[in-house]
């Protein structure tokens, strides 16, 4: 059976972007270690689970670094990120995304919670989530998600869009705290334990 795990950097107060679902505001927060550890998560995963705004996020950075891996725009943490996602697929959960993709799976939301659940019912390695607040929210609320991997921040934002969506029906146990030399940020890793207690 596959672990469903969300990975997302935070502010300090709790907020997942800023006003306006300005994502922008969290770029100062992330720096090296956000994406050495995304990397770390991606080498132990094959398949990528995303939203739709997120995906197209992704979209809009991710491909360059791919096909132009060698340019000294990209930091090596970047880099390294890029080529572990490059065995990973993608599944992104939309009534709204179109176009012809032959690379990305599309689930649509009437279906994501049976269709989620069979894929981690299979075998396999973990399924990664990033980005996508609504998404892990509602799989959260639904008892899919196993476990959730936040990188607190050192920057309060004093508004913004928070992390959690209204109070779901689980507890969270802390399993591990990380943190790096070169950086102000630390990772706290929770197991889900759902309404079954599992």
């Amino acid at each position: 059976m596959r672990t469903i795990i969300v990975y997302n950097v935070i502010s300090l107060d709790g907020y997942h972007t800023g006003p306006g679902n300005d994502v922008s505001v969290m770029f100062p927060m992330m720096g090296n270690v956000f994406d050495t550890y995304n990397a770390e998560l991606l080498r132990a995963a094959d398949l990528h689970l995303v939203g739709r705004v997120s995906f197209e996020l992704f979209q809009s950075f991710w491909p360059k670094v791919a096909e132009n891996p060698d340019s000294q725009e990209w930091t090596p943490e970047q880099k390294e990120m890029s080529k572990a996602g490059q065995s990973v697929k993608t599944i992104v959960v939309s009534d709204s995304l179109t176009g012809n993709r032959p690379d990305i799976r599309i689930i649509r939301r009437a279906d994501a919670y049976q269709q989620i659940a069979e894929l981690k019912r299979q075998s396999g390695k973990d399924i990664l989530i990033t980005g996508s607040r609504t998404l892990w929210n509602d799989l959260l609320a639904h008892d899919l998600i196993d476990e959730i991997h936040l990188m607190i921040g050192n920057l309060l934002l004093g508004e913004g869009v928070p992390a959690f969506v209204g109070k779901p029906d689980v507890t969270l146990r802390l399993i591990d705290i990380r943190r790096w030399e070169e950086s102000d940020n630390a990772l706290l890793r929770y197991k889900v334990r759902g309404r079954e207690g599992t």
